[in-house]
């Protein structure tokens, strides 16, 4: 008698367990339920998002410092002069007009297709 009252009991108890678990799962399938979720998920994705832009700038703006100050361009702003002259050029600049010396020539292949190879 007792064996049977105790799988009778352990039977319920996994009958109300199982229900239970069943319930809660298909109350977060409803629409409203994962229309909420998807919400969330949203929100939590800009605040990733906005992070992540947030440390993008701060970073653009460390390195911004770092090759200002290796560049020597962390004087104050300069005035907008219209008659200010610019910086000579660090390198000599290629000379465009000048030819080139060699000359190609191309060779002129038959295309056509009815010649047997």
């Amino acid at each position: 008698m007792f064996r049977r009252t105790f799988w009778f009991t352990a039977g319920a108890a996994a009958g109300v367990w199982a229900t239970t678990k069943v319930n809660r799962k298909l109350k977060q399938l409803t629409p409203e339920s994962l229309a909420a979720q998807a919400a969330d998920k949203a929100v939590e994705a800009g605040h990733r998002l906005k992070d992540f832009a947030l440390d993008v700038r701060a970073g653009m703006l460390q390195r911004e410092t770092e090759l200002g100050e290796a560049l020597g361009l962390d004087g104050p702003p300069v005035d907008n002069d219209p008659d200010r002259e610019l910086p000579a050029p660090r390198r000599a600049a290629l000379d465009h007009t000048a030819r080139p010396t060699t000359t190609y020539s191309i060779p002129t292949i038959s295309y056509n297709r009815n010649e047997d190879h």
